[in-house]
């Protein structure tokens, strides 16, 4: 992590030494009091709650110090407090000043599915040459942006950070602190529909990576989207595709299904080509790679460099992942989010799996404003449609999505309606058998991943 003094630190942000030693150094930065390190410097944000308040939390947890901006009643007179006209503002100011202090190249990725899967596949394809940086978990705010830089250590040559909006102006600020050197637009789908009057809004929301990159930034763009190709279509800079398509500079040939070993593909770029293994079960993983394979072949690495990268992939926690749950039942994970493009998704590439049964435990889709009922119906359909043979629907717009299944030919009595994740949680092992194959997905705000807890407890017993 970047170690300053209290007085850069105070230069940086624009802000007064209030009390400590202008030398005091500080190598850790937080806005929660109860993660802040030993001697970490405490950004006392306005957010959800008013982080003034757990300044003395932070003192007792080991803080050396903290960045307000109104007074705070501390009794320990070591402990630093510089003042700042705004701590976010203070926050973003001091990462965008490290940044500028090293000479790192910055991948900027956003997109509305698969951002941070492309940003896990990107770090790792460049960690074969480059010492890189990644965005932690999902810091893709203005908050969790500024900490992932606060963290760049010396000798770093790349970061890779995902930049994720719900409003419009929302990329443009994380640009401003790290205008990207390479701009990675994934995709453009219904996503965060509650805060946009429709696809063409979330588009230019999303232009905002491209609008905010460095002079001389190269575009890697999704060639199967048109909406990501029209925003593009002023891009000054350099632009490299990825897509299945043959217009497509990156592009996955013969995709091959490979059962729970993955996929096998072929990655063609220019007049090169690679046969590859993929372990990951979800085919909409393969775009999220081309994406990665284009960020790197961009960057300068070659076919020798990734093809053992890719091997070595893996899927993360919640997104995707295979969990035994005893009695040869498989779950595969994917509770950390959902939406209707993603879902869609993961039901036609898993229905393909072999297994006893196939057991769907879907929660609501947050977020889609009014086109959440027609597009939770429209899941549902898709479902049945891929043959899923049963269905546990978590939620008032999960009930939808299983209207839309019964409607669209699913047997109504192979469904079962629970009013949230937690009540389907405590269903869901009378429902399961021995051999099926269960898929859990749900939106962030459903927590989704307390089915998987008490599937694979029951599998552990």
């Amino acid at each position: 992590m970047a170690t300053l003094r209290l007085d850069a630190i105070a230069r940086a942000t624009g802000g007064e030494i209030l009390r400590g030693a202008p030398s005091l150094p500080f190598s850790s930065f937080g806005v929660d009091s109860r993660l802040i390190g030993p001697g970490g410097l405490f950004f006392a944000v306005r957010d959800k709650r008013d982080g003034h308040d757990f300044v003395v939390d932070a003192a007792a947890r080991g803080a050396a110090g903290a960045v307000v901006s109104r007074p705070v009643d501390l009794a320990d007179r070591h402990f630093a407090l510089v003042r700042v006209p705004d701590t976010v503002s203070a926050l973003q100011a001091l990462a965008a000043s490290v940044l500028a202090a090293q000479p790192v190249k910055v991948v900027g990725v956003t997109g509305s599915v698969g951002k941070t899967t492309t940003k896990e596949f990107a770090a790792a394809l460049l960690a074969r040459r480059f010492r890189v940086r990644k965005s932690e978990g999902n810091y893709n705010n203005h908050l969790g942006l500024a900490l992932s830089l606060l963290r760049l250590e010396p000798g770093e040559d790349v970061a890779v950070l995902e930049m994720g909006m719900s409003a419009a102006g929302e990329i443009r600020a994380l640009a401003r602190i790290a205008p990207p050197d390479v701009a990675v637009v994934t995709n453009v789908s219904p996503v965060h529909l509650e805060f946009f009057d429709g696809l063409e809004g979330i588009a230019l929301a999303k232009k905002e990576i491209l609008d905010g990159a460095k002079p001389g930034a190269t575009a890697v763009l999704n060639a199967d989207d048109p909406l990501v190709l029209r925003i593009a279509e002023g891009f000054p800079g350099r632009r490299v595709t990825f897509g299945r398509g043959l217009e497509a500079d990156v592009r996955a040939e013969s995709v091959e299904p490979r059962g729970y070993d993955g996929f096998a593909l072929r990655l063609r770029y220019g007049r090169e080509q690679v046969d590859t293994p993929f372990p990951f079960l979800n085919e909409a993983a393969v775009d999220d790679l081309l994406a990665a394979a284009a960020v790197s072949f961009s960057l300068g690495l070659g076919f020798d460099e990734i093809r053992p990268a890719i091997a070595g992939l893996r899927p993360f926690a919640h997104r995707g992942e295979i969990v035994a749950a005893g009695r040869g039942v498989r779950v595969y994970d994917d509770s950390y989010n959902s939406n209707p493009r993603a879902l869609e998704a993961a039901l036609k590439s898993l229905s393909a799996l072999p297994a006893g049964r196939k057991v769907a435990v879907l929660a609501d889709m947050l977020e889609l404003g009014a086109s959440a009922p027609e597009l939770h119906r429209r899941a549902g359909a898709v479902l049945a449609a891929s043959g899923w043979d049963v269905l546990v629907a978590a939620g008032a717009l999960a009930a939808v999505l299983a209207d839309g299944a019964v409607a669209a030919g699913m047997a109504a009595s192979a469904v079962h309606r629970f009013p949230d994740a937690a009540a389907a949680a405590a269903a869901v092992g009378a429902i399961v058998r021995p051999g099926d194959l269960v898929l859990v997905k749900g939106s962030r705000g459903m927590r989704a991943e307390a089915v998987v807890e008490a599937l694979t407890g029951r599998g552990k017993e």
